[in-house]
């Protein structure tokens, strides 16, 4: 099964010598090879994928995104499952030095924080009406489908933004 038409003989090469045949990232013009001396670079936006499969690249410029980072970020939304907002909280203090890491925390926290306030309101609410205690079941549902969403994401090396509704703009 061919991909196209071989390659015409290069410059040095006999029309009758039979050239080596390359793999498609060796091809010229072709965009997974590195460039030669004169060659010109990629567009700026361009991103080589990530080797071996240890690191990814996220969006925003925060570079490769180690094992151990995508761990913590990933530990921000599951042990909300064990803890509530307190696992966000340990995340957020206890690794901010990275920014892949402090982003997820936040986005934890955020819903964390979102999630006991409306529990509180509406828990309160539902002394006088009954009806409103429909609201903060509903809400924790879509809380845990969210943590679900964004910590997948996380484990990715990726960053998934989760509705304001579900993660009150508290923490950056």
């Amino acid at each position: 099964m061919a991909y196209g038409p071989p390659p015409s003989p290069g410059q040095g090469q006999q029309p009758g010598s039979q050239a080596q045949p390359q793999a498609p990232w060796q091809q010229q013009g072709n965009l997974w090879q590195q460039p030669q001396q004169g060659q010109q670079q990629p567009a700026p936006g361009w991103q080589q994928p990530p080797q071996g499969g240890h690191t990814a690249q996220m969006p925003g410029h925060y570079g490769p995104v180690s094992d151990d980072d995508r761990t913590w970020s990933l530990m921000a939304y599951v042990g909300q499952f064990l803890v509530g907002a307190v696992a966000p909280a340990i995340v957020y203090f206890g690794k901010a030095g990275s920014p892949f890491v402090r982003r997820h925390a936040a986005q934890g926290l955020n819903m964390g924080i979102a999630a006991i306030a409306v529990w509180f309101v509406f828990g309160l609410l539902s002394l006088a009406v009954e009806f409103f205690i429909w609201v903060p079941l509903l809400f924790t549902a879509a809380v845990m489908f969210f943590l679900v969403y964004a910590g997948r994401a996380a484990n990715r090396g990726e960053f998934r933004r989760v509705p304001t509704v579900v993660a009150w703009p508290i923490l950056k």
